[in-house]
């Protein structure tokens, strides 16, 4: 079986498409950055577009002001109100999401290629002249509040939300992408006009473009589109310093299956050690069932139905970050097994196997995040966010094939240190230990989730299908 998976992950290596093979650079001038890649299997041309306007630009008392902001996009600009660009969207069946992420408000475009020009001037339209008007302002405002209504009664994202306030302790990236109620009912329209002006800007703009249409064509489109865009200078985005609070935080709400959500200081994305994490971290916990965490946790002890974790690199910090559900009773057994099974790969690191598997599949399944145009563009997208070289790609497997067993090992002791665990539960263990310590200030408190909203879904949230990013 093992023989099998390997031939079909050195079939799928090989046949990485032309579109993510054969990028190339086009020239938008010295602060932006434009990746291109040709292909013409299907007329369909897809835009990623990263601009320097993440919640980690949001003023103090301000949070959610980004995601805020990248919600509105869509609701008019120019001479058209919310319908009126909703129409000329749909019309020409335009693909056009925001999301607002920590560092970057990703925007995605997705097109036929006869529809190109149009699609871009809409984007050029939202990007220099958005309307905010009051109606779409005050219906908008109440789906994000609703939405973080309904959250404070799921245990993954009280965890989640916590977890950040506690692991970043007083930089932008504590507080949530989306903001809490309080800052989201006090945010203007003003505002919001205030942070397109400074953030919406081409200075610092990440572009990859892949699809039916030639690198002129390309260059020609994307300098009109972009030639009236605003040429400031965001500020630069401030320190990040000690990360992380070891130990363990109890945020109680009365749920049958509380969710851990644990950490530990990741490996930044420019750090020669990335990579060899990336794999180790893999073996620990992000392989599905091959995981170490899944072997012990789930099939051994049978104390939860998945575990996993990830290696997140942003522009100020890394994180190595994870999350387990399960019984109020065995919350604290689940917390000491992770504990454990971290501290036993840190001391042994892998076996030659397990790194030989993690190899196949990381590089086996890279070729299928560019299995479409739209998700070329969002894997190369993701790669510029990490201030990654257009070579990479094509670097991208030998660099995982070359990690070695001592590698791995080495790192294996730097990262995965179970005494500067931070661990985040939502909802209250019922085995001996600690008493759960009262909510905070400001955060979430579970209450009854209200009616899901029957309008639109909040733009800036995903809502396109999910887009596997391989590191």
């Amino acid at each position: 079986m093992r023989r099998a998976f390997a031939a079909l992950a050195f079939a799928l290596a090989a046949a990485v498409p032309a579109r993510a093979a054969d990028i190339k650079n086009i020239d938008l001038g010295k602060k932006a950055e434009v990746w291109f890649a040709e292909d013409h299997t299907v007329p369909i041309i897809a835009f990623n577009i990263s601009l320097p306007a993440g919640s980690a630009y949001d003023p103090a008392g301000k949070g959610g002001l980004a995601a805020f902001t990248a919600a509105m996009i869509d609701e008019g600009a120019g001479g058209m109100d919310s319908r009126a660009f909703h129409e000329a969207l749909a019309n020409r069946a335009i693909q056009f999401r925001a999301n607002a992420e920590r560092d970057y408000l990703v925007i995605s475009v997705v097109t036929l290629s006869e529809n190109a020009p149009e699609a871009m001037r809409l984007l050029q339209l939202a990007l220099t002249h958005p309307r905010f008007d009051a109606e779409a302002v005050t219906r908008v405002r109440a789906q994000i509040i609703q939405s973080i209504q309904q959250s404070q009664a799921e245990p993954p994202r009280v965890a989640g939300r916590a977890f950040a306030r506690e692991f970043f302790g007083a930089h932008a990236y504590a507080h949530p992408v989306t903001g809490e109620i309080d800052t989201i009912a006090h945010i203007s329209a003003e505002d919001m006009r205030g942070f397109a002006r400074g953030h919406w800007v081409k200075s610092g703009i990440k572009i990859a473009v892949t699809g039916d249409i030639s690198q002129a064509a390309t260059a020609k489109l994307l300098a009109s589109t972009f030639l009236p865009v605003s040429g400031a200078t965001p500020p630069a985005l401030p320190e990040v310093g000690k990360l992380g609070a070891p130990g363990v935080h109890v945020i109680a709400m009365p749920v049958p299956q509380p969710t851990a959500v644990f950490g530990l200081p990741g490996i930044m994305r420019a750090d020669p050690d990335f990579i060899p994490g990336y794999v180790a971290n893999y073996i620990v916990g992000g392989g599905g069932f091959s995981s170490r965490l899944t072997q012990e946790i789930r099939v051994k002890r049978g104390l939860t139905y998945g575990i996993s974790t990830s290696l997140n690199s942003l522009r100020k910090a890394s994180v190595m970050q994870g999350s387990v559900a399960t019984r109020a009773d065995a919350v604290r057994q689940t917390v000491q097994v992770v504990k454990d099974t971290l501290a036993d790969f840190a001391a042994n690191g892998p076996t030659p196997q397990e790194l030989e598997d993690a190899k196949t599949y990381l590089t086996g399944s890279f070729p299928l995040a560019f299995a479409s145009n739209g998700g070329t563009a969002s894997q190369l997208g993701a790669f510029q966010r990490q201030n990654l070289d257009i070579g990479y790609v094509a670097r991208r497997n030998a660099m995982i094939q070359a990690v070695t067993l001592d590698q791995v090992k080495r790192v294996a002791k730097r990262l995965f240190d179970p005494a500067r665990l931070t661990v985040v539960i939502a909802g209250t263990p019922t085995e001996g230990g600690a008493r759960p310590r009262p909510t905070p200030p400001g955060a979430p408190v579970a209450q009854a989730p209200p009616p899901k909203p029957v309008d639109k879904p909040v733009a800036g949230a995903v809502t396109a299908p999910k887009t596997v990013k391989k590191p």
